[in-house]
């Protein structure tokens, strides 16, 4: 058994270098996320403050419905279809590298997310810690950006880090622009040996293993937060 399953892996992986497809993939897997979610985290900051200072001060009026008209549209429909059209439609001529449209439509789409995700964290912060950054003497700016926005961030940590685990497993539809991802390479593998089995299973297991690793990074992080609290 263990001789059969050697010699899958040798068929499969080692034989013609195809190994080659899943680490080509699983980098632009990671760069896809990576930038995705800084891409994700500036929209996300920049919406939670103007839709949390509109729900505050009623200020940013026209910034805010811009910003729930943004909302609306990327949360109603789905990641692919957005993937697609950023492709074929709005990015189409830019003469952009697949990997950099990919990572601007899973962005964009993360963004939303964020968005919501930030502003309840600083909706949970009771009204009395902004006036206490008054009377500190700090203006709102100020005051949201040493007072509210730290403790907010502490709060939503968790759902941040789930919502990483989310874009990371999400960008296994880039293949449908034709880009060599984690996902894509297992299947390439499919296609040349007709075994499904094996190079599928891996990608998964190395899925798993990345989320693993940084939900235990950000378990030990949490952790940290919690001891610097005491």
């Amino acid at each position: 058994m263990i001789q059969s399953l050697m010699d899958r892996i040798q068929f499969n992986f080692i034989d013609g270098d195809r190994w080659v497809y899943l680490a080509d993939g699983l980098k632009n897997t990671l760069i896809m996320t990576v930038f995705a979610l800084l891409l994700g985290l500036v929209i996300g900051f920049l919406i939670a403050i103007v839709r949390s200072t509109h729900d505050k001060t009623g200020s940013l009026r026209v910034l805010n419905l811009f910003c729930k008209v943004y909302l609306t549209v990327i949360r109603g429909t789905p990641v692919l279809v957005q993937l697609l059209i950023c492709y074929f439609v709005i990015l189409v001529n830019t003469g952009l590298p697949k990997v950099a449209i990919a990572f601007i439509a899973f962005g964009l789409n993360s963004g939303a997310y964020v968005a919501e995700i930030i502003r309840s964290g600083i909706m949970s912060i009771d009204n009395g810690q902004f006036e206490a950054g008054r009377s500190l003497g700090f203006n709102y700016v100020q005051t949201m950006i040493f007072i509210i926005l730290p403790q907010a961030l502490k709060n939503v940590l968790p759902a941040l880090g789930n919502e990483f685990i989310v874009l990371l497993k999400e960008t296994s539809v880039a293949g449908y622009i034709a880009i060599a991802d984690l996902t894509k390479g297992g299947d390439i593998i499919r296609s040349r040996t007709f075994d499904a089995f094996m190079p599928l299973i891996t990608v998964a297991i190395i899925y798993l293993v990345m989320v693993l690793t940084f939900s235990k990074l950000l378990s030990i992080l949490e952790r940290r937060l919690r001891n610097n609290e005491r």
